[in-house]
């Protein structure tokens, strides 16, 4: 029998981003002796439905065929919810849903036809959700957050633990590797790789030389993974990511899901999400990376939390 006491709170997080849709509950405990929350993983769902493939592409809408596809994920999470007994959740999309010429409406349908409302959030509150999961991790007060998702990559600025700026760039892994005349131009690429390396430039300048990084996504956790320094510590440097980066480009599709044991969806995507992360680290002078492996699903999570906290307070 399910624990729903008090003292048992249950939390999940929907992650409509541009390349896969994740569920993610969380079970929130309330210690006896001094009344300090802990947060543990209950279940986790990831169902790989690539989105942004259709909206980065020439017609910029989710097909029929996705539509059907979505709707059925959502039914399913939606069921998953009701058997865990949740107390409270959120929906978020991102990137991929915020462009489709069709998003609105596939919101409106999935509200009426499945009961789950959905956000579809801008990259600023994507960013500040994200934020709320990784502040734990960083030991240094100077850091860029980079997270890069399937359609988006939102870089962050601390000082002194306030953020004092912020972008969200078009540049993610799927949109790199959709057909789009628009964004598969050299031109367009060349002008993007000179705007990302200007604001960081300029958005570092007030933090130290030695500037720290974290990063977030689900491309840089599994290069993680694939890192030989893993178990050493949550972090990658710059060097390492280059050494797997070569490693990755020199295989081709196949090879990379044999030799890495990537997923179909994953070995595609890798190399361009690879090279966003590089283009960032090398242009704030950035040497090494830690990677807390947390993102906007732990980041609803923790908003969830701090909403129920308030209320039952």
């Amino acid at each position: 029998m399910i624990d729903t006491s008090p003292q048992d709170l249950r939390l999940a997080a929907i992650d409509i981003g541009s390349n896969a849709l994740r569920l993610h509950i969380s079970r929130v405990r309330f210690s006896e002796k001094d009344g300090f929350p802990s947060f543990k993983r209950i279940e986790q769902i990831r169902f790989p439905l690539r989105l942004g493939t259709d909206v980065f592409s020439l017609s910029h809408e989710i097909s029929p065929k996705n539509e059907a596809k979505f709707l059925e994920v959502m039914h399913v999470f939606k069921n998953v919810m009701d058997v865990f007994e949740v107390n409270d959740y959120m929906a978020c999309a991102t990137s991929a849903m915020r462009e489709a010429k069709n998003g609105q409406q596939l919101v409106e349908r999935v509200k009426e036809e499945v009961g789950i409302p959905i956000n579809i959030i801008s990259g600023d509150m994507e960013a500040e959700l994200i934020n709320k999961s990784i502040l734990s991790y960083v030991s240094t007060d100077n850091f860029v957050h980079i997270d890069v998702g399937g359609g988006s990559t939102e870089v962050n600025i601390y000082h002194n633990f306030e953020k004092i700026d912020a972008h969200s760039f078009d540049m993610g892994s799927v949109r790199s590797i959709t057909t789009d005349k628009k964004t598969a131009t050299k031109e367009y690429l060349e002008n993007e790789n000179k705007v990302l390396k200007e604001w960081i430039q300029k958005a570092i300048k007030p933090l130290s030389t030695n500037v720290n990084a974290v990063g977030t996504g689900g491309n840089i956790n599994k290069l993680y993974d694939l890192s030989k320094n893993s178990k050493s510590g949550k972090s990658l440097t710059i060097k390492e990511i280059e050494r797997l980066y070569k490693e990755l480009k020199k295989r081709n599709y196949q090879e990379r899901i044999r030799d890495f044991g990537l997923n179909d969806d994953r070995a595609d995507v890798i190399i361009p999400a690879t090279e966003i992360y590089l283009k960032v680290m090398k242009a704030a002078n950035i040497k090494e990376i830690i990677v807390p492996k947390v993102g906007l699903r732990e980041g609803i999570i923790q908003y969830l939390f701090e909403r129920n906290n308030v209320m039952q307070g």
